[in-house]
């Protein structure tokens, strides 16, 4: 007789061709709309499956953890960050938790590059001027904006996606800067053409832009608090791909007014989907829906590697992308 297929609940809807690989190989009970699920309904899942594929969107905190069933013993993350999940409790709760690292660093490359662009070149302003139809026609002087090349970028992170921006950085003539846990290896700081700063209060003091491209945990909450932000030049551009948390948006917000920054690019958000409403209104911000990793492809491959996860520990082994204590 055919072993008994594993319980996978999963909390979201997810690309067509994930969701039939995963009811082919595990009896998965998919969601019917894209609604994130409610209290009741993650508890309900917990307490059911052997296997629980939450997003970012679900909160899997040590209370809902708490009652969980015996049955569950894996949490397959859809999603490369994992601050969503009280890892500790789950460990101590036999579960263990994985991710899917790896396959969007290079789409929220991209992403960091478009909102650069899009505030250096005032591509926002252009559009509503567009799609108002206020446009008088072309002038020597109308939007002028700057151009990338020659300007310093500082990146504060340099795991995978920070080296992938500074890559692209420097194909488009920029001078790479970062400030990290822990400065790279000399031959990988080469390649890049990357200079290291140990003290991130005099990298963000120099910069012409900050891309943030660190994860959230507690000691980078607010890394970027109302001291440091004033220590940037009030030309400079700050980018967040990353995490809301990272900058203290209030005070982000109350600079951008008073013309203490030239602009920003967010696609992530301090309070969740919220956003300073104050922030929509500036013309030097540009604003988006987190798309960071937005890609059919790469929706598809964390997919995967959601599966492949889920079936390494069904045959009783690792799971390739378990999140381990040296991550937290």
């Amino acid at each position: 007789m055919p072993s008994k297929r594993l319980s996978v609940v999963v909390t979201r809807r997810l690309p067509e061709v994930v969701e039939t690989r995963l009811t082919e190989l595990f009896n998965a009970k998919l969601r019917a709309d894209d609604t994130p699920m409610t209290r009741g309904e993650l508890i309900d899942a917990v307490q059911e499956a052997d296997v629980l594929v939450p997003t970012l969107t679900d909160r899997i905190d040590a209370g809902l953890i708490g009652q969980a069933g015996e049955r569950l013993k894996l949490i397959a993350n859809f999603g490369a960050g994992f601050d969503h999940i009280d890892v500790s409790t789950a460990r101590s709760r036999g579960i263990l938790v994985s991710n899917t690292p790896g396959v969007v660093t290079e789409d929220t490359a991209d992403m960091v590059m478009a909102l650069m662009l899009g505030v250096t070149r005032r591509i926002q302003e252009g559009l509503t001027v567009m799609q108002g139809g206020d446009w008088a026609g072309w002038a020597p002087t109308a939007l002028l904006g700057q151009r990338l090349g020659g300007r310093r970028l500082g990146i504060l992170g340099m795991g995978r996606i920070g080296q992938a921006v500074a890559r692209r950085a420097a194909a488009f003539g920029m001078q790479v800067h970062y400030h990290n846990r822990h400065r790279l290896r000399p031959e990988t700081e080469e390649a890049l053409e990357a200079t290291y700063w140990e003290s991130l209060d005099q990298m963000v003091a120099r910069m012409d832009m900050i891309s943030v491209n660190c994860p959230s945990t507690p000691s980078t909450y607010h890394l970027l608090n109302a001291r440091r932000l004033q220590l940037m030049k009030p030309s400079a551009v700050i980018v967040n791909t990353s995490r809301g948390e990272v900058i203290d948006e209030n005070a982000l917000t109350r600079m951008l007014k008073a013309g203490q920054l030239a602009g920003a690019g967010l696609d992530v958000y301090e309070h969740g989907i919220q956003g300073n409403p104050e922030l929509r209104n500036m013309p030097n911000v540009m604003m988006l829906p987190h798309m960071g990793s937005a890609t059919e492809e790469g929706r598809i491959e964390m997919g995967e590697k959601v599966i492949i996860n889920i079936k390494t520990f069904d045959d009783g082994h690792r799971p390739p992308d378990q999140v381990v204590p040296a991550m937290l």
